[in-house]
């Protein structure tokens, strides 16, 4: 009897010690996952910040490049309102001296006419 009570006795010690390692591992297996928890939130803080970043230099080099094409078109728009104005000087100086030339009726040398046309588109 005395045997038995012994077994029991051990047998309850050891179900006594068994509950506390569970207890155990259950304040582990929390404390593991609060730390994996805080761990991925960190990273997800991380990787929203990092997707800002991109999002902020992607907004930067769009407008770098933007600013760049409408320098382009505006450099080239002036060209050709350079060119466009050049040419109806040219226009305007020879129709000049074409109607100058009928009021005068008279023929005027190669080398007046291109000097008086350079002057004219001087002028204008």
């Amino acid at each position: 009897m005395e045997e038995r009570q012994k077994k029991i006795a051990d047998g309850l010690d050891a179900a006594d010690r068994a509950s506390r390692d569970l207890e155990a591992a259950k304040e582990k297996v929390s404390e593991k996952l609060k730390d994996a928890k805080k761990e991925a939130s960190a990273i997800i803080e991380q990787a929203n910040k990092r997707a800002s970043q991109i999002v902020d230099e992607a907004k930067d080099q769009a407008k770098t490049e933007a600013e760049r094409v409408k320098a382009g078109a505006k450099a080239e728009i002036d060209m050709e309102v350079n060119r466009a104005k050049e040419e109806l000087r040219s226009k305007v100086a020879i129709l000049a001296l074409a109607g100058a030339e009928k009021i005068l009726q008279a023929n005027i040398d190669e080398k007046t006419n291109a000097a008086l046309v350079n002057d004219l588109a001087s002028q204008l």
